[in-house]
Parts: C-alpha cells; sequence; structure tokens
C-alpha cells in the first residue's frame, strides 16, 4: 500500500473506488499481520457499516469531508467509544470508553473510519520502544529485530506495514517523530496546545485541562507532508466550537526557503549511516537554491536547552502523578523563566529563518532491548551510545512548544529508514509542512 490518505479519499469522493472495498483491504491487511504486531483491537462491524454509508453519500452527491470513507487507525491511549483504552497497563485491561476524545470526533467529522487501535509502550513510557503486557511488543516493518521506536510505535510501524492510512499519535518525548524517523513515515509534533487534548488520558474521570507545564502535544503520523496537513487542518484549534484555519506556509517554492542546519552535536553524535544521509538532504536543499544558514540560534545553548527540557519532563511527571520533583518553588519557577527565554531566542531566530533542519535521532532504528532503562545502551558507527540520548534531538522544539516533523530522507546501507527533523515557527506549522512537502519531491 503507497497510496496516501490524501490521494485515497479523492479517490473515493470520485467513484473511482469504493470505502468498502478499501476498508475491507485494510481489514484483511490487520488480520493478516502476525509479524508487526502494530493494531491491537480493531472494530471491523462498525468501520464496515461507516464505509457503507460513506460510498452511500457519494452515489447521492452529498457534500463530503476531506478524509471521507479512509480507514485510519488511532493511538491506544485516546478514548474511542465502545473501544478499550488500557494505555498497555494490565490495571486497565478491561476499561471501555464511553465517549470519543476531541480528536476522534474531529477526525469522524472529517468522514474517517477509525478501524482500530495501534500498540503502545505500557503507560508510554518509553521513546525508543513499544512493548506492554496486554498487547505483547510491536516490531519495524523494516527488520521485525529491531525497533519501531515509542511510544507511538505501533502507529508508525501500521503506517510502514500498509495497516493504515493515517494514524494519530502523541509526543512528549519525541513519541511521534522518532518512530516516524525509525519506520520511514512522516510526524508531526503540532505548535504545542493547538490540538485539543480532551479525552487523551489515563481511565478515569474526565481530567481538567492542564497547561503547565507546556510539553504534552497529540499530532497524526502519514506517509505523506500533505496528509500531515489535513490531519491538522481538521482536529486543530481550539476547543470550543468557533472558527480555526492553518495559518499558510510563509514560501511556497523550496528555492525560496531559508533554512537553519545543524547536522551534528557531540551530545548524540549522528552515526555514519544517519550523518551520510543528512548530508546528501543539504547538498540536495543547496542544489534547488534555498538559502542554507549553518549553526544554531544566537545565543541558544543545545545542551543547555536538552538538559532544561529533562528538567521540565520530571515536572510533568510530578503533576501528573509521578515521582515528586526535588524542585523548590524558587527553582520551578526558575525553570519557565529560562523556557521562556529560550523560546523568545529561537522566535527572534525564525524572524530571517523558515524552517531549523536537524536529525530526528542519532540513529536508525536500532535491536530490540530488553535490559532494564538505565543499563541500556546503543551501538553505534562510533562506539555505543547512552540510550537516552535519542531524547537529545528531539528535546529542542518540546521544550519551546514549536511545531516539529520528522521526515523520511532515504536508507542506511542495510535498508533502515532514516529521518530528518524540520522544526517550524511557532504556531507556522504549515511553513514545516511545506517545506518537507516540496523536500520530498
Amino acid at each position: 500500500m503507497t497510496t496516501t490518505a490524501t490521494e485515497i479519499a479523492e479517490r473515493i469522493r470520485r467513484g473511482e473506488v469504493t470505502s468498502r472495498a478499501v476498508t475491507e483491504d485494510v481489514l484483511a491487511r490487520i488480520a493478516g499481520d502476525d509479524a508487526v504486531n502494530a493494531v491491537v483491537e480493531t472494530r471491523a462491524e462498525f468501520a464496515l457499516l461507516a464505509a457503507d454509508a460513506a460510498d452511500a453519500a457519494v452515489a447521492e452527491g452529498r457534500a463530503v469531508g476531506p478524509l471521507h470513507g479512509v480507514p485510519i487507525t488511532i493511538k491506544e491511549c485516546f478514548n474511542v467509544a465502545g473501544m478499550r483504552t488500557t494505555w498497555g497497563n494490565p490495571a486497565f485491561a478491561e476499561y471501555v470508553a464511553d465517549r470519543d476524545a476531541t480528536v476522534v470526533e474531529r477526525l469522524s467529522r472529517a468522514g474517517a473510519i477509525i478501524v482500530g487501535k495501534s500498540n503502545v509502550h505500557t503507560m508510554l513510557a518509553d521513546f525508543g520502544q513499544t512493548s506492554n503486557e496486554i498487547y505483547g511488543r510491536t516490531n519495524n516493518p523494516a527488520d521485525l529485530s529491531r525497533t519501531p521506536g515509542g511510544s507511538s510505535g505501533g502507529g508508525a510501524a501500521a503506517l510502514a506495514a500498509g495497516l493504515s492510512y493515517l494514524e494519530y499519535g502523541s509526543d512528549l518525548v519525541g513519541s511521534i517523530r522518532l518512530p516516524a524517523a525509525y519506520c520511514g513515515v512522516y510526524g508531526l509534533k503540532p505548535t504545542t496546545g493547538l490540538v485539543p487534548l480532551q479525552g487523551f488520558q489515563v481511565p478515569g474521570p474526565p481530567e481538567l485541562p492542564n497547561e503547565f507545564p507546556n510539553l504534552s502535544t497529540i499530532g497524526p503520523l502519514a506517509r505523506s507532508a500533505a496528509d500531515l496537513r489535513t490531519a491538522l487542518q481538521v482536529t486543530g484549534g481550539p476547543a470550543a466550537p468557533f472558527s480555526w484555519e492553518l495559518r499558510p506556509s510563509r514560501r511556497q517554492r523550496l528555492a525560496d526557503f531559508r533554512v537553519g542546519v545543524v547536522s551534528d552535536h557531540a551530545a548524540a553524535p549522528v552515526s555514519s549511516e544517519v550523518g551520510t544521509a543528512l548530508s546528501e538532504t543539504i547538498d540536495r536543499l543547496g542544489r534547488s537554491g534555498a538559502k542554507i544558514v549553518e549553526g544554531w540560534p544566537d545565543g541558544v545553548d543545545p545542551e543547555e536547552q536538552a538538559e532544561a527540557f529533562g528538567s521540565q519532563v520530571e515536572l510533568f511527571f510530578a503533576l501528573h502523578g509521578g515521582a515528586p520533583t526535588s524542585a523548590s518553588l524558587a527553582e520551578v519557577i526558575e525553570q519557565e523563566r529560562r523556557r521562556m527565554v529560550t523560546r523568545q531566542k529561537w522566535q527572534q531566530y525564525f524572524e530571517d529563518v523558515d524552517v531549523f533542519l536537524c536529525p530526528t535521532s542519532f540513529t536508525a532504528a536500532f535491536p530490540h532491548d530488553d535490559r532494564p532503562f538505565e543499563e541500556r545502551t546503543i551501538r553505534t558507527s562510533y562506539g555505543e551510545q547512552r540510550y537516552d540520548a535519542q531524547a537529545f534531538w528531539i528535546a529542542h522544539a518540546s521544550l519551546i512548544g514549536h511545531p516539529a516533523l520528522s521526515m523520511p530522507i532515504g536508507q542506511t546501507p542495510n535498508g533502515l529508514p532514516v529521518g530528518a527533523q524540520v522544526i517550524g515557527p511557532w504556531h507556522e506549522d504549515d511553513t514545516a509542512i511545506t517545506f518537507a512537502e516540496l523536500l520530498s519531491a
């Protein structure tokens, strides 16, 4: 399956193919998967009835949405009425949601048919792998002995294996971008707060909105940058029902883009395979006529940023029932002040630069590792690297809340996907998406 969600939606609208046939094909692919283990629960009867209704709407000439009749999947941690929401935790194994998450409502309103749920790591607690006691481990379709990333590894693997046309995931510590890079698909962490989080929660009573610290984000994974745009257009905007539009891209031609570039750093040095693919991409950008601006923004220390992000993550978990933070109130206030200063520096940088290109991860997909988290390492062309170094390259956009997407830029010699990260200006998600779309072309 190579057709994108936007393309198959257009074919359904034109009557070239039926939603029923497309949905039956996806369900059959999921049922036949005994190796990747990406989609862990389906609702076939509901999906086929929805597909028949979608075909009837087309036959009758009714107005339809941009994802009309397209079968998609969603990360297991989102509430979908009538389906289990377990977060991969045996304590919630029998929990069945009684209402849809806001993002599920919006995708359905756009015509998408949610046929199933994709696997997650237990409590979304691993950015590098996807496994839990309920559903087991998800494997990378490019090499079953390797990880698809985490914690949205099931969704990224489903797209790569042809088990879904679109996926919605979540990203705190790269949980959209890292799986997208390891599986060779596109994944967007939107501007923080752009997509409402209601219904994305641990089973229990509905949670009140919590905007501090401002880290947790939900967004789409897809087979194309255009699909990211479509998904964001139908899911973005405030929870309140007033109109919202995606701010258009700054540029429409690759040659017109001003591109900031950093391809390596000693804190998480890239492997030779990733470095080669990124270098070739930067060379291609230069040949296109795009303006290349090398180096980090003025006044930004990437190692300090990564350390600050780690502190923010610790605070995030403390505020959501995890281990209490050892930081004093004064230290928390100082952390937040530094975060906002950093955001301001990046925003000043984006006055003269349109997007920032860097690695998504220092490595391609690595072998499954069942050792305790603190004992894990990743073997690279230059030696062993710390497992948690995966967080270095994704930390910067997460800390400041800017949009960031991972896009495939090539493969290693043994066929593993390599991803690059595109960070965009604040609330200018489509600038990053358009850049990726033009670069991929």
